[in-house]
């Protein structure tokens, strides 16, 4: 766990945060860049301005990027698409066209801009590519653990395949003469988790720094019926994230069979963006679906959490202690999965084919058995301890002084 300690105020810097158009790798740079605004510097982000605006408030300042979008046309993924396949997919179909189109417009940003540092996602390598390229320094965002944790030291032929992959998307968008990982920033990693849910890294250890996550308010829709909550018994909440809308209707299914059958145990909202249930049976009154949710909000009130491992929906759900039922379905959700199962904060479903009865029972055993709860409050204390938002601009401002005492004339 990483300790920024105490820090004299800092002189007013410029961060621009270089981003995908993916909700889970945007929302922890908002907590962080409203945490910059507030101690006075100046905070700018490269993105699609429909996905980032819809996440930062309207008042945020925001350099467009081009770019292809997951689930859009050639990043259409087969429901089917698993493992090394979805990797594969994910990065040859989409993040290496996002990371070719993005770079003009993140150059073009950061001569604009002309931010101190710049404040790359680990899976937007333009960021990173580009500032090394223009000489200004960088930092990565991190927002899943599984690629510094060894996700893929049981798949050495992938690992080799992509480490060449990215030599080649260097020699087109970066400097050739470059050596740096481009998900690995040299000087800092800002990793929103800890080492209690992640574990120990076996790559890029000395740059990373654990700060928890970023959690920040978001425009919250107002026509939530917060009164259907019923005080007197749990809530489950049901969702598979913003990138598997098309993956998941059976398992919705099955989720809302299990909710049906214990409806006298708890009471279920199950996420349903593209309306694969159909509308609602007449005695479905325990069973709330809707295309979103305040999720923020909303944990702070339920029993239980049912998800695809999605990184960023793990640790909101253990930021407030609540247990999951993690059924991941590609990219890195069977390694967050396996981090939740390994720190005693949740089971394992197969989302392939699982049924509503193994549901049920797994719903059971983390709402009903205390140890579940336990590890999931353990693990979101130590969140909090590792300071979050606070934590990752205070690193950062210390990266932003460094930049510009290397580029202060001796004697100034």
């Amino acid at each position: 766990m990483s300790d920024p300690g105490s820090a004299a105020p800092a002189a007013p810097r410029r961060f621009l945060f270089v981003v995908p158009p993916l909700v889970g790798h945007i929302n922890p740079t908002v907590g962080l860049g409203t945490e910059l605004t507030a101690r006075g510097h100046q905070v700018a982000w490269a993105g699609l301005p429909e996905v980032v605006g819809r996440l930062t408030g309207d008042r945020a300042r925001i350099y467009r990027c081009a770019g292809p979008l997951l689930g859009d046309g050639g990043a259409e993924r087969p429901p089917d698409v698993r493992g090394p396949g979805a990797l594969k997919f994910l990065w040859e179909r989409f993040l290496v066209p996002l990371a070719e189109a993005m770079a003009p417009d993140v150059r073009r940003a950061i001569e604009k801009f002309r931010p101190d540092v710049v404040v790359a996602d680990q899976q937007t390598v333009a960021g990173g590519l580009v500032a090394e390229r223009l000489g200004v320094r960088w930092a990565t965002s991190a927002t899943t653990s599984a690629e510094f944790t060894g996700a893929l030291d049981g798949m050495p032929k992938i690992d080799a395949w992509l480490d060449g992959l990215l030599r080649e998307v260097r020699g087109r968008i970066g400097d050739p003469g470059g050596t740096a990982d481009p998900r690995f920033s040299p000087e800092l990693v800002l990793a929103f988790t800890t080492e209690e849910l992640a574990g120990r890294p076996v790559r890029a250890d000395d740059r990373i720094r654990y700060v928890g996550p970023s959690i920040a308010e978001r425009p919250t829709p107002a026509d939530f019926p917060w009164e259907w909550l019923d005080p007197a018994r749990p809530t489950v909440l049901v969702t598979l994230g913003t990138a598997n809308v098309g993956a998941g209707s059976r398992f919705l299914a099955e989720c809302r069979e299990a909710g049906r059958a214990r409806a006298d145990r708890f009471q279920t909202v199950i996420v349903d963006p593209a309306g694969s249930l159909g509308p609602a049976a007449p005695d479905d009154k325990d069973i709330l679906t809707l295309p979103h949710v305040p999720q923020l909000p909303l944990l702070e009130r339920v029993g239980a959490v049912v998800c695809h491992a999605g990184h960023n929906t793990v640790c909101e759900a253990l930021w407030h202690g609540v247990p999951l039922v993690v059924a991941p379905i590609r990219d890195d959700q069977p390694v967050v999965a396996a981090q939740v199962v390994d720190a005693g904060a949740g089971v394992r479903v197969r989302f392939g084919r699982v049924r509503a009865t193994a549901l049920g029972e797994a719903l059971d055993a983390i709402l009903y058995e205390p140890g579940y709860r336990a590890a999931a409050e353990r693990v979101g204390v130590s969140f909090h301890a590792a300071g979050g938002a606070a934590a990752a601009a205070t690193h950062l401002e210390r990266l932003a002084a460094e930049a510009a005492a290397r580029t202060t004339p001796e004697g100034e």
